[in-house]
């Protein structure tokens, strides 16, 4: 009897460990991802929120805002200092959107995951940057924790490359003998799209968890 409660021991320390390894941090507490246009001010200091907070590979920073105000992650620090994303490259800089609906100030959150160790930034870069340079902005130190968990340590799909033509111009695989009429997967860009739509689904499912 002693070995069987020692292992369930165990598996309940691992599984509350692995529940607890990760962090979902509210961006500015209860004031939000927000800017005063008429003040010209920030909801809060936000370096000042970032000060007492650790974060690690596979947490969320959560931004409670609505569509006023944008958020862009960076790892360009020259990017962040410039707030605007004109001269950004796609692979450092990232603006992250909702569904906004066409309505102005529509409510929204903003779930950003954390994947990349190091300097990571953060900004609005609406109105050309004024919300930025005048506050709405911060930087952050992720730290590697436990690792990123295995829904966000996925490679990326591969590139798509153009299925080879057949003798008569069309890009439909032809029907070999052993496959019966119709038979085979079309190769198209549908095929990439979906990819990267299920990604995107799962990655939100996890978001929300």
């Amino acid at each position: 009897m002693a070995p069987a409660l020692h292992l369930t021991l165990i598996t309940l320390f691992i599984t509350t460990t692995t529940a607890a390894a990760y962090t979902n941090h509210t961006v500015g507490g209860r004031d939000g991802w927000f800017f005063n246009p008429q003040t010209n001010k920030s909801a809060t200091n936000y370096a000042s929120w970032t000060a007492d907070q650790t974060f690690n590979l596979g947490d969320y920073l959560i931004f409670n805002t609505n569509t006023n105000q944008t958020v862009v992650l960076t790892y360009n620090e020259t990017t962040f200092r410039s707030c605007s994303i004109d001269n950004s490259s796609d692979s450092d800089t990232f603006q992250f959107v909702g569904q906004q609906g066409g309505e102005i100030g529509a409510p929204l959150t903003v779930p950003v995951p954390l994947t990349i160790v190091g300097p990571n930034y953060f900004f609005s870069d609406a109105f050309d940057g004024i919300q930025c340079e005048n506050g709405l902005a911060f930087g952050i130190n992720v730290s590697h924790g436990v690792g990123l968990p295995p829904n966000l340590n996925q490679p990326p799909p591969p590139p798509y490359v153009e299925p080879p033509s057949n003798a008569d111009g069309s890009l439909t695989p032809p029907v070999t003998g052993n496959q019966p009429n119709g038979a085979g997967l079309y190769v198209g860009a549908n095929v990439r799209g979906s990819v990267y739509g299920a990604l995107i689904t799962f990655y939100g499912i996890f978001a929300l968890i």
